[in-house]
C-alpha cells in the first residue's frame, strides 16, 4: 500500500543557479517529484535566499514557507509567503527576488 500522505517537507538536494540566471546573492534552487496526478508532476521546490530570472512552464503552485516576491516581464509583481497562490504560463520571463528561503508545492 502506498502512503497517501505527500512529504512537502522532503530534503531537496540544492545546487547554484546557472550564473547567467543570477542577478544578486548565491541562490540555491533544488526541487523533488512528489507523485503525478492525471499526467501532472506533483512536488516541492525550494530557493534559497537571492535574486534569480527564470523563464517557467505552465504550472500552478501554493507557498509553503518563505517570502519573496515574482516579478513578470510586463512589471507585475507578486508578493510570495505562505498561502500564496500562482499561475505561471509557459514563456512566462521572471525574477524571482527571494528574503528568506522560499519553499513552494507544485503543479506543473
Amino acid at each position: 500500500m502506498t502512503s497517501r500522505l505527500l512529504d512537502t517537507d522532503a530534503d531537496l538536494a540544492l545546487a547554484a543557479q546557472p550564473s547567467e540566471q543570477v542577478v544578486a546573492g548565491d541562490p540555491l534552487t533544488g526541487s523533488r517529484e512528489l507523485t503525478t496526478l492525471r499526467g501532472l508532476e506533483v512536488g516541492v521546490w525550494e530557493m534559497t535566499p537571492g535574486v534569480a530570472t527564470d523563464v517557467e512552464a505552465d504550472e500552478v503552485f501554493v507557498v509553503l514557507s518563505g517570502e519573496g516576491t515574482v516579478t513578470f516581464e510586463d512589471g507585475e509583481v507578486i508578493e510570495l509567503r505562505p498561502g500564496t497562490v500562482v499561475r505561471l504560463s509557459a514563456g512566462d520571463t521572471t525574477v524571482w527576488e527571494v528574503a528568506s528561503t522560499l519553499r513552494k508545492l507544485y503543479l506543473a
